[in-house]
């Protein structure tokens, strides 16, 4: 007897995962598709509409092909959240790329606009940041032509990366996306629960161009039948990848989760709205269908943080041979008082520099490229240190533990050196795709797979413990070598 399952897209930065989940939560079957990114110019990273849209495809299609016949019961789709796009409502067809969430392009406009950032931050509970959806749609207005003649003819869609598969999913029968997702575009407004009508005036957005907003588990559409996949099928949720990954934790239950992928985000639910003053984004964590209030959190982005091996492996060897790096740096105990800041895109949370570049500091004639390595590893633990750090002030209480997840977790080195940096306890998800998971979850809830967020909660949650054992003096020795490395990097960017 076949049982039901949920169909879970995954759109990532350099990636598409596609998973099959059923309703005891376990994975069917799984399929992955590479994404090419480009980089134009210094600080641009771009991708095709169209390659990306054919990712989804064929992961989609190697998982369907797998349980075939068997249908699934519903879709879910989580993304690549800030990311930004324009199309051609008539056409379908995109124009202009796809601006990566990475994309620096947009700095200048965002100094147009920054002696209103308070007022930005009161209404979005953003800073201002090119990482933001707001001005990546700005700059696609002003320099692609076919988009502001379709702007003013009254046919253009802007949105992110959710509303652009679910239109293509279902024909051009659906224009939306949820509130995780709006929240992360600086023109939604965290009181209002809708887009504000200021923020579109003030980054010369036409509120006519964007998508409907729903809450995360709504019914979005159903396929149709020239997207290449069954027609018919409901598509229960559209979710931010990084939100999706911390509901997949468990995280109704409250805590803090860190993402370990491309860049890193960092978020904790809070009771209510807060609006931090410690250089922390506030944001919808999801909006149930049927709940009188969104779920708000907390959130710490850090822009490079896989990347950041993976430029070390195109430096030192000339590849994107990742795993030699992690080898390498796994070879010695510490990085010898080397320190890599990758800030090859600025600075993210806390400390938004847009102009801040990378540095390595700390060089002697015996350092190696091991002690290179390892520094870059140590990086990504130095950043989420100081993000939960400024989420720890924000909140004023300190987290017992940190749910990890994403590509870069699976590095035990890391892991050991992110608990011992934090001292606290480290848990790792088992499953790698959690992302995915949290998403096959939420639309799940709402195709009837589980009733209940006590129910997802319940499911199983296989996770390994990362428990610290540095001693006290060396780990306040070791970061007090980063917040030095740290300050340089931000007095050159000023």
């Amino acid at each position: 007897m076949t049982r039901p399952y949920v169909l879970a897209i995954d759109q990532g930065t350099t990636n598409t995962k596609v998973l099959a989940v059923d309703a005891d939560g376990r994975v069917l079957a799984k399929a992955s598709e590479p994404l090419p990114i480009a980089y134009p110019e210094p600080g641009w990273v771009q991708c095709e509409a169209q390659a990306l849209w054919n990712t989804v495809q064929l992961a989609c299609a190697k998982v369907l092909a797998e349980l075939h016949p068997q249908l699934p019961a519903a879709i879910g789709i989580s993304n690549q959240r800030e990311s930004t796009l324009a199309w051609d409502k008539r056409t379908g067809e995109a124009l202009g790329p796809v601006v990566v969430w990475q994309c620096r392009r947009s700095t200048a406009l965002c100094d147009r606009v920054r002696e209103h950032a308070s007022t930005i931050h009161k209404i979005t509970g953003l800073g201002v940041d090119p990482l933001f959806s707001s001005t990546k749609m700005q700059w696609l207005l002003q320099n692609i032509p076919q988009a502001a003649r379709a702007a003013s003819q009254g046919h253009l869609a802007l949105g992110t990366v959710d509303a652009w598969l679910l239109w293509n999913l279902t024909g051009g029968a659906a224009f939306a996306t949820d509130a995780s997702n709006a929240s992360r575009t600086q023109l939604y407004g965290l009181q209002s629960g809708s887009w504000d009508a200021a923020m579109c005036e003030l980054f010369d957005v036409p509120m006519h161009a964007l998508p409907e907003i729903k809450a995360t588990n709504a019914l979005f559409g159903h396929t149709a039948s020239g997207s290449g996949l069954p027609a018919g099928v409901p598509i229960f949720a559209l979710f931010a990848d990084s939100h999706a990954a911390f509901f997949a934790h468990g995280a109704t239950q409250g805590g803090v989760k860190a993402t370990y992928g491309t860049g890193s985000s960092l978020l904790a639910t809070t009771p209510q709205l807060v609006l931090s003053q410690r250089g922390l984004s506030s944001t919808v964590a999801w909006r149930l269908q049927g709940d009188a209030a969104a779920t708000f959190a907390l959130e710490g982005n850090v822009a490079v943080a896989g990347a950041a091996l993976q430029w070390l492996a195109q430096v030192l060897f000339g590849n994107d041979d990742v795993a030699r790096v992690a080898a390498l740096a796994a070879s010695v105990p510490d990085a010898a008082g080397v320190y890599l800041v990758p800030a090859f895109v600025g600075l993210g949370a806390p400390h938004w520099e847009p102009n801040a570049r990378g540095l390595l500091t700390g060089l002697t004639r015996g350092t190696t490229a091991a002690h290179i390595c390892r520094a870059g590893l140590e990086s990504l633990a130095y950043q989420v240190k100081d993000v939960i750090t400024a989420l720890e002030a924000e909140q004023g209480a300190a987290y017992a533990s940190v749910f990890a997840d994403g590509g870069a977790s699976g590095n035990d080195s890391l892991m050991q050196f992110q608990a011992d940096t934090l001292d606290r306890q480290v848990l790792r998800a088992s499953q790698p795709d959690l992302s995915a998971l949290g998403t096959a979850y939420m639309a799940g809830l709402g195709a009837g797979l589980w009733n209940s967020v006590k129910d997802v909660a319940a499911l199983p949650k296989d996770r390994h413990s990362f428990v610290p054992r540095m001693p006290a003096h060396v780990r306040e020795t070791a970061y007090e070598g980063w917040k030095r490395a740290i300050a340089q990097v931000l007095e050159r960017g000023h």
